[in-house]
């Protein structure tokens, strides 16, 4: 295992321009189910990358549902249905008010465009307000997230092509009866991304609870995919003296590709056949890029291996995580093969530093789970 590529962007870090929006979390404490991810430490692997201690936020059933992506998926569904319903820039306040202004006889219909985890929280969302959900996915996704998409009830276009590709088809279905719910951005379609990317502030405002008096820790690595729960990250964390390294696949880096090119995305071609599906996206999102070029100290791009090195730690621990959930320490694993004598000092960090990383889903691949931890005591 290594490094595929590194960008130190530590001279380019600034204010992050975004700031964590407090409205979201109430609104999901209003929403059926509602309870905190729980809060582990994984010592196995903390001993591997000779870390002080590795804490773990367990982002692995939100709403019965095997991911995070939920939390931006449902603030940015009342966002957007609140906008619709003349709100303005003050949003319904709760899910049951929500669910009450959507009774009337026009069905609206949700539509997103998927790699898995974020289709299945707009389709859920969906069903729970009583709406239709139109979710477009790639032909070649692992047919366990098709099947748990369909589930949900939502019609599901099967999309020749990449993530990239079904974005394009998916932004082109919004008119006066179809919502689209993205997690990334294009030329005139910015508000809804970023209030995904607002959704996800939960996850940081449960953790400055739970950890209580304790600091968080001063490493903190983030799966970035299309970038959202990366902005969301460093507005929360980002403050001059954490490191927050940024992890992608070796053939989509394309948020490193776009800080590369001084904050202008940059289109990396795919196919993007990495079994860290979540991240297989070859744009970055125009909105997330901002507080990712100002927050994240470095950003790493890592192989398939180093993913499935993380889901077997983080088994022997147990854990249980997909491929997406464990590559933000698959990134940590990668940093160290590159450089094990001398791993966190190159940040400006001591030699044993605590470290944070976000478990972003659960094994959604049953048969690549039992493949990977096969044999693992």
């Amino acid at each position: 295992m290594s490094l595929a590529d590194l960008l130190d962007n530590s001279a380019a870090a600034g204010p992050v321009p975004g700031r964590a929006e407090p409205r979201a979390a109430r609104f999901h404490r209003s929403m059926p189910g509602y309870a905190p991810t729980a809060v582990a430490e994984a010592p196995t692997a903390a001993a591997r990358l000779g870390l002080q201690k590795l804490v773990v936020k367990l982002e692995t059933e939100r709403f019965g549902l095997p991911s995070f992506k939920v939390l931006g998926a449902s603030w940015a569904t009342c966002r957007a249905l609140s906008h619709r319903l003349g709100c303005g820039d003050e949003p319904i306040a709760t899910f049951d008010e929500l669910r009450a202004a959507l009774s009337g006889p026009d069905r609206l219909t949700l539509v997103a465009a998927t790699d898995g985890n974020h289709g299945r929280a707009v389709a859920w969302m969906a069903r729970m307000l009583g709406l239709s959900a139109r979710i477009l996915i790639p032909e070649h996704s692992a047919q366990a997230r098709i099947d748990a998409i369909a589930a949900e009830g939502a019609r599901l276009d099967l999309v020749g092509g990449s993530y990239d590709d079904a974005i394009k088809l998916s932004a082109a279905l919004a008119d006066a009866d179809h919502v689209v719910i993205s997690d990334t951005s294009w030329p005139g379609y910015e508000d809804v991304p970023g209030w995904v990317a607002d959704g996800y502030s939960t996850i940081f405002a449960e953790l400055a609870a739970q950890l209580g008096d304790e600091p968080l820790p001063p490493l903190v690595p983030i799966q970035i995919g299309v970038g959202a729960l990366a902005s969301a990250a460093v507005r929360a964390l980002a403050d001059g003296e954490r490191v927050i390294i940024g992890v992608e696949p070796a053939d989509a880096g394309c948020a490193l590709e776009a800080v590369r090119a001084g904050g202008r995305p940059v289109l990396v071609p795919g196919p993007h056949r990495s079994i860290m599906a979540g991240l297989n996206c070859g744009l970055a999102s125009q909105v997330a890029l901002p507080d990712m070029a100002a927050g994240i100290t470095a950003f790493a791009l890592i192989e398939d291996a180093d993913a499935e090195d993380a889901v077997r730690l983080l088994f022997v621990d147990g854990l249980h995580s997909g491929e997406t959930g464990a590559s933000a320490l698959a990134g940590l694993l990668a940093l160290r093969a590159d450089r094990p004598h001398a791993t966190w000092e190159r940040f400006g960090l001591g030699p044993r530093p605590a470290a944070l990383v976000i478990c972003t889903e659960a094994p959604t691949d049953a048969r690549s789970f039992e493949r990977i931890t096969a044999g693992v005591g």
